[in-house]
């Protein structure tokens, strides 16, 4: 062999040797040594080359962390949690503060949630004593049943720049693009119990190791969605995943007025990196009326952040037509994924059932959402409509799907013959149409309009 082929072989060897040696155990195995104890009272010993974590009663959650802060790094460690009325997670970048949780400390930052319930969100990632959740196990259905009960499961967690990647027994989980911290603690969870009788569960951590030099991040599968909370930002991996933007934060050139052939003059105003509708008294149809895309979609995954003032209504449409025969003295007929404040617009009373509250599918099914997932006024919302091929379609609000129908199917043809919407023949069956943003005569404003077509 050559002299320079074996110093590039060398070299090579030497190389990998470095790469594959770049992993550092947080845990040797046998004592708790670099690591604490914050905020509750749970126990934390080491059992058979494992950290066990034991709820106790009348204690918060609890948290072994590292003395060490991190900021790019890449985790993994093996959990096993033993039966579904157990909770746990693993810190991010986390922080503590002493004087939180009413003198108790509190420890806060995202989390790697561990939830062997049957809601089935492991993997998803929560802002412990913070934002509360940021992208829920729901955002990504086909990985739910990536987590074991009563097993060891291998996860790995990516902090790289704003980018967080989470993995299951080697299936991606969540992708979130976040800003809010690059620095801090790693901890491990053990879940505060309401229920004595619950007292005594266990959660189990093993084969935990880090590296924070030479960071490869794992290739993510096409196609799963993103919470990226840099607004009007889409990354890499979104874009070649097919996601394009209808608003870019700068100007509404792929926008017209609904029935016109420019954006309005007056009405809607892009500023400050947001399309914004303006105060007329809440007269629908405002002073710029609707908006709506220049081109038309069919099937889709449309996702935007919605922000409303007090006493707000609004909306996005889809499917819509602008036909001359549906034409109204109101706003364009379509689809409508409702915006609204529920507490103190009054339309929030009509309807049936609620089916002309937030995120609802107006005037036809009720969206299904718990309070704690409603962010209050003055704070952005996140919609999501999805419109599969085969006319299934789902809404979300802020990762949590909330209704589901199937579009020109008798249970949704029942529906439209009981709404306002009887008027119109084979009204929400067009093939393919417009989306809209409703002039609702109140201040909303939207940004992160995104939108993926899907075949």
């Amino acid at each position: 062999m050559k002299k320079q082929s074996i110093l590039t072989l060398a070299g090579f060897l030497l190389a990998s040797s470095i790469f594959a040696q770049s992993w550092t155990p947080l845990f040797d195995g046998k004592t708790l040594n670099g690591w604490k104890r914050l905020a509750g009272t749970a126990e934390y010993t080491v059992e058979d080359g494992a950290i066990v974590g034991t709820n106790v009663p009348n204690s918060g959650n609890t948290f072994l962390v590292t003395e060490k802060e991190y900021g790019d790094f890449i985790l993994e460690m093996d959990v096993k949690i033993m039966d579904t009325t157990s909770n746990s997670g693993v810190q991010m970048r986390s922080h503590y503060d002493a004087a939180g949780h009413q003198g108790k400390g509190l420890v806060y930052g995202c989390q790697f949630e561990i939830d062997p319930s049957s809601r089935r969100w492991s993997g998803g990632i929560y802002d412990e004593g913070r934002r509360d959740w940021l992208y829920p196990g729901s955002l990504n259905p086909t990985a739910q049943d990536a987590f074991k009960v009563a097993e060891y499961n291998h996860i790995r967690i990516e902090c790289i720049g704003h980018d967080m990647k989470t993995w299951i027994n080697g299936r991606a989980i969540a992708y979130l693009v976040d800003t809010v911290d690059h620095l801090g603690f790693i901890g491990l969870q053990v879940h505060a119990v309401r229920d004595a009788g619950l007292a005594g569960r266990k959660v189990y951590f093993k084969n935990i190791r880090i590296q924070t030099t030479g960071l490869q991040s794992k290739p993510f599968p096409p196609g799963i969605y993103v919470v990226d909370n840099i607004p009007n930002h889409l990354t890499t991996y979104e874009k070649n995943s097919g996601w394009k933007l209808l608003f870019d934060g700068k100007k509404a050139d792929q926008w017209v007025g609904a029935y016109k052939d420019k954006f309005p003059d007056t009405g809607w105003i892009v500023d400050n990196g947001m399309i914004s509708v303006h105060e007329k008294a809440g007269k629908e149809g405002g002073t710029g009326g609707d908006i709506v895309t220049k081109a038309v979609y069919k099937a889709f995954d449309l996702s935007f952040d919605f922000l409303l003032t007090p006493g707000a209504n609004s909306g996005v449409k889809y499917f819509v037509r602008l036909a001359p025969e549906e034409k109204t003295t109101g706003s364009a007929i379509g689809l409508e994924y409702q915006i609204l404040d529920d507490t103190l617009h009054p339309d929030a009373k009509l309807g049936r059932n609620g089916d002309r509250t937030l995120a609802s599918l107006y005037d036809l099914i009720t969206a299904n959402k718990q309070k704690r997932f409603i962010h209050p006024m003055g704070q952005w919302n996140t919609g999501r409509i999805i419109v599969y091929p085969n006319n299934h379609v789902e809404h979300y609000l802020n990762g949590v799907k909330v209704l589901e129908y199937e579009r020109g199917s008798q249970a949704f043809r029942d529906l439209v013959a009981i709404s306002k919407y009887k008027i119109w023949k084979s009204f929400g069956e067009a093939p393919e149409g417009h989306l809209l943003l409703q002039d609702h005569g109140n201040d909303v404003s939207f940004r992160s309009i995104k939108i993926r077509v899907l075949q």
